[in-house]
C-alpha cells in the first residue's frame, strides 16, 4: 500500500492584510468557506484562529464556535484549535480555550518557551505545559505536540516519564521560527531521530518560499505537512497562492508525483485517535 500524508491548511494569517495579491479570509463565513475549499483540495485538518466580524483574531469561544457550524455545514475536516497568544492578559483557560468546543478533536500543544522575535517572547513553561495537557485529556483532545527546538524532546521525555503522555505520540516540528530549530534536512533528521520511539511527525515551515522543506520531510518519514497564510503565501519562489485551496493544491500534487497518497479526514481521525 502507498503511504499516505496528512494535510493540514493554517489559513488565518497573523496580519489581516499579508499580500494585496491574495485573498486572505477575515470574517467566519470566509474561514468557514476558505476551510471547506481547502478540504475539497485535499486537507484533512484545519488548524484554526477565528477572527470577529472586524476581522481581529480572537479566543473568544462563541467566535469559533460560530465558525465551526459554519465549517461543518460543508466538511468534516478535522479540526485542530490552538494554544497560541502572546496577549498578556490571556489567562491560561483563554490560550486553550477552543477545546471547550466539542467539536474540537486535535489541540496544538507548545512543548517550550522562545523568542518570536527581539522583543517577543513565546511563553510556554512546563507548569502551564502539564495543566493544557491535563485539560486537553479531560476533554478527550488529542495533543499535537509542537516542538520548536531539540531541547524541547526533553520536556516530551520528562511528560512520558511523569505519565502525562502516552505514546503513540503525534509531533510537529514547527521549523523557520526566529530562535527555533531552522529548515533544513540536516534539522529534519536530528529532530526525527531524537523523538521517543512510536512518535508520529510532520513539519511546519514558516515563512517558506518553496516546498523542498516539506518535500524533504515526507522524504524522510513525516506522515504530515502544513500550509496555509497562517505560514506562507508562497509556493515556488516568487509564486503566491491566491487562496489557502491553492497552497493545498499545490501540495496534494507534490505528494501525489512522491508516489504517496493524500490522507482522507476520516483517515487522519484514526491517525490521531480523534473522536
Amino acid at each position: 500500500m502507498k503511504r499516505k500524508i496528512m494535510i493540514t491548511v493554517a489559513p488565518v494569517a497573523r496580519v489581516a492584510n499579508p499580500d494585496d495579491e491574495v485573498i486572505n479570509p477575515l470574517k467566519p463565513e470566509d474561514i468557514a468557506e476558505e476551510v471547506s475549499e481547502c478540504a475539497k483540495a485535499g486537507a484533512s485538518q484545519a488548524h484554526l484562529h477565528v477572527r470577529t466580524e472586524n476581522g481581529e483574531i480572537t479566543h473568544l469561544t462563541d467566535v469559533y464556535s460560530r465558525t465551526l457550524d459554519m465549517i461543518r455545514d460543508k466538511s468534516d475536516i478535522l479540526i485542530q484549535g490552538s494554544t497560541g497568544g502572546f496577549e498578556k492578559d490571556l489567562n491560561l483557560d483563554e490560550r486553550c480555550s477552543a477545546i471547550d468546543d466539542d467539536r474540537t478533536q486535535v489541540g496544538s500543544l507548545n512543548m517550550g518557551s522562545l523568542n518570536f522575535g527581539e522583543d517577543l517572547i513565546f511563553q510556554n513553561p512546563e507548569v502551564n505545559i502539564a495543566y493544557w495537557a491535563k485539560r486537553f485529556y479531560s476533554r478527550n483532545v488529542v495533543p499535537e505536540l509542537e516542538i520548536f527546538d531539540a531541547g524541547m524532546i526533553c520536556t516530551v521525555e520528562r511528560f512520558i516519564a511523569k505519565d502525562i503522555f502516552k505514546p503513540p505520540l503525534n509531533c510537529n516540528f514547527p521549523m523557520g521560527y526566529y530562535t527555533g530549530i531552522q529548515p533544513s534536512v540536516e534539522n529534519i533528521i536530528h529532530m526525527r531521530n531524537s523523538l521517543p520511539a512510536g512518535c508520529h511527525f510532520g513539519i511546519t515551515h514558516n515563512a517558506m518560499t518553496d516546498f523542498s522543506v516539506v518535500a524533504a520531510s515526507i522524504a524522510l518519514g513525516a506522515v504530515k505537512a502544513r500550509v496555509g497564510f497562517e505560514d506562507s503565501i508562497y509556493y515556488a519562489p516568487g509564486k503566491k497562492a491566491k487562496t489557502n485551496a491553492v497552497l493545498v493544491k499545490k501540495l496534494a500534487q507534490l505528494i501525489e508525483a512522491m508516489g504517496y497518497e493524500v490522507m482522507s479526514s476520516a483517515e487522519a481521525r484514526e491517525l490521531y485517535g480523534a473522536k
